[in-house]
């Protein structure tokens, strides 16, 4: 683990609602493992979410439904995450994160089971379940799939319950060392002023077209593919999977970036047109023909529009500072769920009535807006100002020692 640092005793200020000395703060390793565990759990989350999408055309012959009703096995997930973001985030707030996880993770493992009775969601549904006209044999291909969610779910659910930590018992940072010690706020109050913050409210916008068009592609990428190349459900799934697996090396590298410089807003507003470019690329390369090129395409729209959302994660907890992050992303996540639902619907309307490229001409429109509404944002970075104020308080502090020590 890293280097533990001793509480300090920082200026005090009214308008921080500092109760006394910051405790020490450190970094552990076991955090690595808490990640781990977290992202395993998402995973197996939204591989459920995805499922179904990646393989409509299978699934609409097998239960004899239309395309769009398939479509909504994904948007049922967007649609109840509106209303639940509030009591989970309040939850969050009053109980840490291992009640929730728990939650989560139980209620993720039992929709497994009775089911029975993203990244990975995109590859594995074509590859196990065949595009075949004898139901009974897709019917046994979904069985498969549908043992194997509910064994790694259970699975999972199991080693959360005995590794996941609620909280570690020193904060990893001066800002979080501040929060610790203040008075506590009630999570209403936090709302309210969240609503009040111009700044926020752009970004909870922003933040819902960009990955809103992010969830409208992965629900309509099936038919899209489908549409220029007739067939290709395992090709389709591949192409997913390239925007994910791409969007994860995205998500690190603008992430290392942030740690590096914390120019929040360049680059977000940045990342922001590369997405607006790769929706362009991705547009216009599809109905050229060549499938390697939609390969490459989609790797480019998924590295800069999935490796938006730690950039919007962030930014957000920068000109909020100090309301609960779980309380700003939950929000962030709401307008995601929102405005995916619209986009889905308005999208694969479009293809219905005209063609895909309609669809995805709207999503790059959609972008431009999002990033017009991006440039307006004030950077208020609040959090950089509270860890710069507590760290000068660590340096006077070792100062304050050595010369005790000294004399």
């Amino acid at each position: 683990m890293s280097e533990l640092h001793p509480p300090i005793s920082p200026p005090s200020s009214p308008a921080s609602g500092e109760a006394g000395p910051l405790p020490g703060w450190r970094v552990y390793r076991r955090r690595w493992a808490i990640l781990l565990l977290f992202c395993l759990y998402s995973m197996t989350n939204a591989f459920q979410w995805i499922q179904y999408a990646i393989i409509n055309n299978i699934v609409a012959r097998y239960w004899n439904v239309s395309a769009a009703t398939v479509d909504w096995l994904s948007m049922v997930y967007m649609v109840v995450y509106v209303p639940l973001i509030f009591p989970a985030t309040w939850l969050i707030d009053k109980k840490g994160l291992r009640v929730p996880i728990l939650l989560g993770s139980f209620g993720t493992m039992l929709a497994a089971w009775i089911k029975i009775g993203n990244a990975i969601g995109f590859l594995i549904p074509p590859a196990i379940v065949q595009d075949s006209q004898d139901l009974d044999e897709i019917g046994h291909d979904l069985s498969i799939m549908f043992y194997g969610q509910a064994a790694i779910t259970s699975a999972l659910f199991i080693i959360i319950i005995f590794v996941f930590q609620n909280e570690p018992k020193l904060p990893p940072s001066p800002g979080q060392a501040a929060l610790k010690v203040a008075e506590p706020q009630s999570y209403g109050a936090s709302i309210l002023r969240l609503f009040k913050n111009y700044s926020f409210v752009l970004l909870v916008i922003t933040y819902g077209i960009n990955v809103g068009i992010f969830y409208g592609i992965s629900t309509l990428l099936g038919q899209i593919v489908l549409a220029q190349f007739p067939g290709a459900n395992e090709d389709a799934g591949r192409i997913g999977l390239v925007i994910v697996a791409t969007g994860l090396v995205g998500s690190i590298l603008c992430g290392i970036w942030l740690d590096k410089t914390h120019r929040f807003k360049i680059t977000t507003v940045l990342v922001y047109i590369l997405s607006v470019a790769g929706m362009l690329a991705f547009t216009f390369t599809l109905p050229l023909g060549h499938i390697s090129v939609v390969y490459i395409t989609s790797g480019l729209l998924g590295f800069f529009m999935t490796g938006y959302l730690p950039l919007g994660f962030e930014f957000a907890a920068e000109i909020t500072y100090p309301e609960p992050e779980a309380t700003t992303s939950g929000l962030l996540n709401a307008s995601a769920q929102v405005f995916g639902i619209v986009l889905t619907i308005t999208g694969g309307s479009l293809m219905s009535a005209y063609d895909e490229q309609a669809c995805n001409l709207l999503y790059a429109a959609t972008l431009v807006l999002g990033v017009i509404l991006t440039a307006i944002i004030k950077e208020d970075l609040r959090r950089q100002r509270a860890h710069e104020t507590h760290s000068d308080g660590v340096k006077l502090e070792s100062t304050r020692m050595r010369e005790t020590e000294r004399n």
